[in-house]
Formats: C-alpha cells, sequence, structure tokens
C-alpha cells in the first residue's frame, strides 16, 4: 500500500505532534506500506520519515527544486524526487496513492488535504482520506465542514469523504474499513 501523508514542516510545535508522527512513521514501516511525503527532514515531515525508516520502512521524499537549494531535503532519504514547483509536488505525491493521511500542520498542508478532498468531490481520486486529529487539532476544521454542509455548498453525502481518528494506532484500520469512493461521485458533486 503506498499512502501518502501530507505534513508540516514547524519544528516549533508541540512535542505530541512529533510523537505522533514518528510513531505514525513506524507503524506504516511495520506494515509493509511505502510512504510518500514532502521529503523535509524536519518538523513533522522529519519525525514522519525518521520513524519509519528507524524500522526499516520504504519513504519517497518528494521535494520542489527550490527547497533543495537550501537543503531542506531529508538526508536519509533513499529515494528523492526533485520536481520543479509545488504544483507538481502535489500531483506526484497523490499520484498512484492508496489513501491519504493527513497530519496537522499549516498552510501548505491544508491546502494538500484540500485539494485531495477537492479532486474526490469531482470523483478524481477514489482512495480514503484519514486526518490524524492529535490534541483535537481537527476538530475545528470539521466542525467548519459541517457547517459548510450545512450551508448547502456541499452535499451531505461528501461528509464521506474523509474521516478522523485521534491515534496513528486508528490510521490503518480507518484506511482499511474505508470503501472506495463512489463512481458516480460527478452526479453529485454539484449541490442539489
Amino acid at each position: 500500500m503506498r499512502v501518502c501523508v501530507y505534513c508540516a514542516s514547524s519544528p516549533k510545535c508541540d512535542r505530541a505532534y512529533h510523537d505522533a508522527a514518528t510513531r505514525l512513521g513506524e507503524l506504516l514501516a511495520n506494515a509493509g506500506c511505502t510512504i510518500v511525503y514532502g521529503g523535509g527532514a524536519v518538523g513533522l515531515m522529519g519525525s514522519l520519515a525518521n520513524g519509519a525508516l528507524a524500522k526499516g520502512g520504504k519513504v519517497i521524499g518528494v521535494i520542489p527544486r527550490f527547497m533543495t537549494e537550501v537543503e531542506w531535503q531529508h538526508p536519509g532519504l533513499a529515494d528523492l524526487e526533485v520536481v520543479e514547483d509545488m504544483r507538481e509536488r502535489k500531483h506526484r505525491l497523490l499520484t498512484n496513492s492508496d489513501a491519504v493521511v493527513a497530519l496537522p500542520g499549516g498552510c501548505g498542508t491544508l491546502e494538500e488535504l484540500f485539494e485531495a478532498i477537492t479532486l474526490k468531490r469531482l470523483g478524481l481520486y477514489f482512495s480514503p482520506i484519514v486526518l490524524l486529529n492529535s490534541k483535537d487539532f481537527f476538530s475545528p476544521l470539521q466542525t467548519f465542514m459541517q457547517r459548510v454542509i450545512s450551508e448547502r455548498f456541499m452535499n451531505p453525502e461528501h461528509a464521506q469523504m474523509w474521516s478522523l481518528v485521534d491515534t496513528p494506532e486508528e490510521v490503518l484500520p480507518k484506511i482499511r474499513a474505508t470503501p472506495p469512493w463512489r463512481e458516480d461521485a460527478r452526479e453529485y458533486a454539484i449541490v442539489r
């Protein structure tokens, strides 16, 4: 299974976020999953990669060229894809992934997450999207998305496009329990 993980590069966030990222990396590696992520060495990106690499996991980094010029890439990766820009990075991260996992993060992480949700809504991505809700980070987002639905900017069915879990141990079971997204997604992409 190839799991795309979106996560932050900030090293300043609470240690609990780093611990959850490290644990997720360990669990995915132990399960034989290939992790594809942003290729960074610091923040939750570094913690995720370090956790997986410590368990002998396969980790693929995808990083824009400008980030390599300031040496943001993880030096321990055997597989680092250097791409031209952020758009190509997002495309490469999602392509051929069997699931998306979003860890807490800033505007870049949220942008990646919302692109995956948008593509799923439009019937262009069909795999599970799981948000690791460490320290209730995504709870306000869940409330906001429920408002988006209740205000009729999205259909009630769209609430099934993503799932929240509280611990890294719940991520793989949630991915495995999530059915593929409906093939007729385009039929109800427009709000009825």
